[in-house]
């Protein structure tokens, strides 16, 4: 499988590192976060680690070490804007459950 984005989301990233002038990729992972158990974590990366996962869907290389790998593989990334708040929405198909507020998940 792979890690795939929406237009929107696709659009974002791109508009993002062109406005930053820098950056490789974006990094997508999980830690240990929150009441349901795992968090995503988001970033813009300038550099590739040799074990890291590559993927590229609509222009945009998105990195994903090993072990988030096994959580959010099949992930799509969406970017939405609902009134004031914008920001990534994961559409992951492995999560099991969810804590209310939408922070963490669990698989």
């Amino acid at each position: 499988m792979a890690i795939t984005l929406t237009d929107p989301a696709a659009e974002h990233v791109v508009r993002f590192i062109n406005n930053r002038g820098k950056g490789e990729a974006l990094r997508l992972g999980v830690k240990t976060n929150g009441c349901s158990g795992m968090g995503y974590v988001l970033e813009f990366a300038d550099t590739v680690d040799e074990d890291d996962n590559i993927f590229e869907d609509k222009g945009v290389k998105i990195i994903v070490d090993p072990k988030s790998l096994l959580y959010i593989d099949g992930t799509e990334l969406d970017y939405a804007r609902e009134g004031l708040n914008e920001g990534f929405k994961f559409n992951n198909p492995n999560v099991k459950d969810a804590c209310g507020c939408g922070e963490s998940f669990n698989v």
